[in-house]
């Protein structure tokens, strides 16, 4: 199949309604204003112990050996997804469902059959560059042409220059798989995930689209599950605070991956001076 080779290196999900959310936002968002202290962000990165390591072992992702177990649970799973109306997965991407799903076969076809109706109904198979060219020459998300210092392909998304209802969400979703699965495919040896680096710098209300959040949570904790291995909040504005607020608990214990950061720490303990993204080089 043509998504396997980047699912393969790649549970109902919780839709959320865009409009009624965009509304809380705004008003959460109005209600911070009218404070005149500034809160506090979640701070999780303070020096270079505490950065470029693995995700918390809670969300770690256990490796394939060819245990006896595994390979039980790999033809469980066989059997299962050879009566699926949505395809036929190739074993890469079995494996890596089921280590998503700690070798659960039943959880894993679940899993699995989700996310191939998501992929058949929203035709992700036949998305192409032209689709989404005008959104993509804004600059606002790439595949930066390095990897981090863990050998990371790495995401970037530059917040401030998503304007919420300038392109439909559709196509925006559009754009993020495309990009993903770029970064799937370069996977290196022994790497299974990818890091999110979201540059907040500039970010204001406008920039808030919590119905495209809502699908960032969806594709990468069910449609591409355990591949985000860290996200990183760069320079974050306090009024940022009031969307993730809203957003933090929908994450749950995935919330652990998510780091509030500074320029200065990406540099130090993400990237050499020679592979730091070009917009992070100077505060």
């Amino acid at each position: 199949m043509a998504f396997s080779a980047a699912l393969g290196k790649s549970c109902h999900s919780t839709l959320l309604r865009r409009s009624s959310l965009q509304k809380t936002f705004k008003q959460a968002s109005a209600k911070h204003l009218s404070r005149p202290v500034v809160p506090r962000l979640d701070r999780r990165i303070h020096s270079k112990q505490a950065t470029a390591t693995a995700p918390p072992a809670s969300l770690a992702i256990p490796p394939w050996t060819d245990s006896e177990d595994q390979k039980q649970a790999l033809r469980q799973l066989q059997d299962k997804m050879n009566k699926c109306a949505y395809g036929q997965p190739d074993e890469d991407t079995l494996k890596w469902f089921l280590r998503d799903r700690k070798l659960d076969a039943d959880e894993a076809a679940d899993k699995l059959t989700n996310m191939l109706k998501w992929r058949q109904d929203f035709q992700a198979d036949s998305i192409t560059w032209g689709m989404v060219a005008k959104e993509a020459d804004t600059g606002k998300a790439y595949l930066h042409e390095h990897k981090d210092v863990n050998g990371q392909p790495v995401i970037v998304i530059r917040s401030s220059l998503h304007k919420t209802g300038e392109f439909s969400l559709d196509d925006s979703k559009r754009l993020c798989i495309l990009i993903l699965e770029k970064a799937l495919k370069q996977l290196p040896e022994g790497q299974d995930t990818v890091l999110g680096v979201f540059d907040l710098k500039g970010f204001k209300q406008k920039n808030g689209d919590l119905g495209f959040a809502g699908f960032l949570r969806d594709i990468f904790f069910t449609y591409y599950p355990k591949r985000l291995g860290q996200v990183l909040f760069i320079d974050a504005p306090w009024i940022f605070q009031p969307s993730w607020n809203l957003f933090k608990p929908l994450l749950g214990k995935y919330a652990g991956l998510v780091a509030f950061v500074s320029r200065e720490q990406l540099r130090d303990n993400y990237f050499t001076p020679e592979t730091v993204p070009a917009d992070f080089k100077q505060d």
